[in-house]
This record gives C-alpha cells, structure tokens and sequence, in this order.
C-alpha cells in the first residue's frame, strides 16, 4: 500500500472572498448546493451529523440534507435511534458537507428540533414504497439476530401494494436551527479560505478565519 503520509492534493478550483459574500449564510449555502448539483457532485445532500452522548462522548453518521429551509437544514430519521436518543438529551448538534468536486466544505452548527408531524407524513408518503416500509421494520441501532427476519418483514410489507404503509410514530423529521456555519474553499498550499458567520444577538456576524 502507498505511504498513507505521502497522499496530498493541491486545491486550485476556486478561491472565497468573505466580503462577497451576502448577509445571510442560509442563502449563501443554497447557492453553493445548487453549485455542487450542477457540478453533479456524488450525493451533494449527503452530510456527516455529530451527537454527543451523557458522558459526553460524540458520535458521527452520514444523513441526507432533504430541505434548506429560512433557519436551518432538514433530515430525516428514526427518533429512537442512536442519533435520535442523543439529540433528545443534548439538542446541540454539528453536520459536514464535503463536496470534493468543487473542493468545497461546509460545516454547519445548531439546535436540533422536530419538524411537525404533518411535514412528516409529508415527505414519508413521497417516498418509494420500499423506503416506507423499511422505516417501518427498522428499529436502527438495535441488535438483531440476522438478516433474514428483516427481510421477511420487508416482505411481508411489499407483499399486498393495496395496502397502505402509516408513518410509524418513532419516525420524522428534524430541522437543525443553524447559529453558526462556516464556508471552506481549498487553496494552494494549504492556505484555505474560510468564511464563519454566527448568530449573536439575533443578527449574523460575519469572519474571516486563519486556515
């Protein structure tokens, strides 16, 4: 295998202007997600959530963005997960997009809340069939003996399209009420720009940052 100290890569796609940019950090992210769907970046909504648990110990997952909204960002999960048990002891929660395509990162910082539940059954009766009924028989995070009794009850679920799949109650929707966001831009060198904005006293303040 190749010295893992020996991979690098010059960033030389773009560079960040904090004094361009706009007052409002959620309007400039939209921006720069319709910029990484145009660039077709894999996955562009995917983004790395953190939690932290009572002893204080943080864990990480991918998620998918599924709507910007005036205050913050929307996911969606099941709330007795690992992610959903944390988040209802420490609302406090950060997300990374890394957008390799555009040498573009995004980390986004706020306060988690449940989104209501008929913006719930909202997006749940949008989805395919089969992602309904896989919110269904997951209990995620769980233990389970193997892969088969899972696939029995997808299948028992599939089985009769008749019938309609409900939103279990343990699934939704969450919005992370955005206080601090930051915008990253490789650059040559190492000498990245990056651009912070954060909520103080209900006004956004914006921040150049050393790299």
């Amino acid at each position: 295998m190749k010295n893992i100290a020996d991979l690098r890569k010059e960033y030389t796609k773009g560079a960040l202007e904090p004094r361009d940019m706009g007052a409002d950090p959620l309007v400039e992210f939209r921006g720069w997600f319709q910029q990484a769907l145009e660039a077709e970046v894999l996955e562009a909504n995917a983004m790395i959530i953190s939690t932290v648990n009572v002893e204080n110990r943080p864990s990480s997952r991918v998620v998918l963005l599924k709507e910007i909204t005036p205050e913050g960002i929307v996911f969606f999960t099941n709330y007795a997960s690992r992610k959903g048990q944390e988040m209802s002891l420490n609302p406090c929660v950060s997300a990374v997009f890394y957008w390799a395509e555009l040498e573009r990162q995004v980390r986004v910082e706020g306060i988690v809340r449940r989104i209501s539940k008929a913006d719930s059954d909202a997006y749940f009766y949008s989805r395919p069939r089969i992602s309904q009924a896989g919110a269904v028989v997951s209990n995620q995070s769980e233990v389970i003996e193997d892969r088969k009794t899972l696939d029995a009850q997808m299948e028992a679920l599939m089985a009769d399209e008749s019938i309609k799949i409900e939103r279990p109650e343990h699934w939704g929707g969450y919005e992370i009420v955005v206080d601090g966001i930051e915008f990253w831009q490789g650059r040559p060198g190492r000498v990245h720009d990056r651009a912070r904005y954060d909520k103080m006293a209900g006004a956004w303040v914006k921040t150049r940052l050393s790299p």
